[in-house]
């Protein structure tokens, strides 16, 4: 096997590594790290959550016979950081361990480490191999690159439809009801999954009002989302499910700035620039990922200003004959699935694709 090949081959188990903490390390990215001597992993090691131990850290105390570092070749996704936050600098302890080689899937888009751990790094005579597996390291911290250079969360659509293509049946202004539920019980749980990926979700007044949901994730294990709530005139009643004050919302209005226990209350004007205003608002309070689950009016508004990365679509098996149709996207790269008789089809907007 050539070099290459074999730095490709561990960037790969750096990346799987990395996945393990997804749901867990924002607004820190995700980080695997593997060290090998003579060909063969003596000390893997991932970041966990935000606050704990980086990944090059876990993976040299996983180590036992700490001699060989000085002999072998350290691996990771994200270029290791040089400066002081919640945990000393990652390159500090690579030099100090005597790592002679170090090979990095990415450089780092975060201001604070930008190039700057590279540049430690071979400053210290460290031999230094970058941009192996580029490509798949981005896509591994979309959100994280996303937020850093294009300076706004990463933006997932999310929707269900009937195989004839409505979102739901007609219903009275005032009715209010459990969502009428078009996926499966599998995609459901998915959906909740995914919930628990992702620092945010958001929704407009309508669904709030139609569907009465409560945005978390009882039918997966992990964190809950920032519940964000599009409530103009803040029509929405204090008993719905949505301002419970069990999770952290944030409720966009015109009326006021206040904060109600959990419930925090945003003012913004609502304008034509209304959704660029509600995603600043997301950047400024570090929120690097959102899950739009509105209904059709708000998942339309993103679509027409091509404010999205990526969205997935469940078409069940039931037909409506009539309703609210779903949104329509075309013209960008698509993968299908089937989840038992569901069909899930993700897009990917090619005009936000991070190179």
């Amino acid at each position: 096997m050539d070099n290459h090949a074999k730095h490709e081959k561990y960037m790969k188990r750096c990346i799987e590594l990395a996945r393990l903490g997804l749901g867990h390390t924002a607004p820190n990215p995700l980080v695997g790290s593997v060290i090998v001597y003579e060909d063969k992993i003596i000390g893997e090691g991932y970041h966990r959550s935000f606050g704990q131990a980086h990944a090059e850290v876990n993976a040299i105390n996983d180590v036992r016979d700490k001699a060989l570092l000085k002999k072998s070749t350290l691996y990771v996704n994200l270029e290791p950081c040089a400066h002081t936050g919640k945990t000393p600098p990652c390159t500090d302890l690579i030099i100090r361990e005597g790592i002679p080689e170090v090979v990095i899937g990415t450089s780092d888009p975060h201001p604070l480490v930008s190039g700057k751990g590279i540049q430690c790094l071979k400053n210290a005579g460290v031999h230094t191999i970058c941009e192996v597996g580029k490509k798949d390291c981005i896509e591994l911290n979309k959100r994280f690159f996303t937020f850093h250079t294009l300076k706004r969360p990463y933006i997932i659509l999310k929707w269900a439809q009937s195989a004839d293509g409505y979102m739901d049946v007609i219903r009275q202004p005032d009715e209010t009801s459990e969502p009428n539920w078009i996926s499966n019980e599998i995609s459901r749980i998915l959906v909740h999954k995914w919930r628990a990926e992702e620092q945010a979700i958001m929704v407009g007044t309508n669904t709030a009002l139609m569907d009465n949901p409560r945005l978390n994730v009882r039918e997966w294990h992990g964190k809950n989302p920032v519940r964000v709530l599009i409530d103009r005139s803040l029509r929405i009643p204090k008993s719905l499910h949505v301002l419970d004050k069990s999770i952290k919302t944030l409720i966009i209005n015109e009326i006021k700035d206040q904060q109600d226990g959990n419930n925090i209350y945003i003012k913004t004007s609502f304008d034509q620039r209304l959704l660029f205003s509600v995603i600043e608002i997301l950047y400024k309070l570090e929120i690097q990922s959102v899950i739009i689950e509105g209904g059709r009016m708000l998942l339309d508004s993103f679509i027409a200003l091509g404010l999205w990365d990526e969205a997935r679509v469940f078409t069940g098996t039931k037909s409506f004959g009539q309703g609210i149709r779903a949104p329509v996207i075309e013209g960008c790269t698509k993968i299908q699935t089937n989840i038992i008789h569901d069909l899930l089809t993700a897009y990917y907007n090619d005009q936000q694709i991070l190179q």
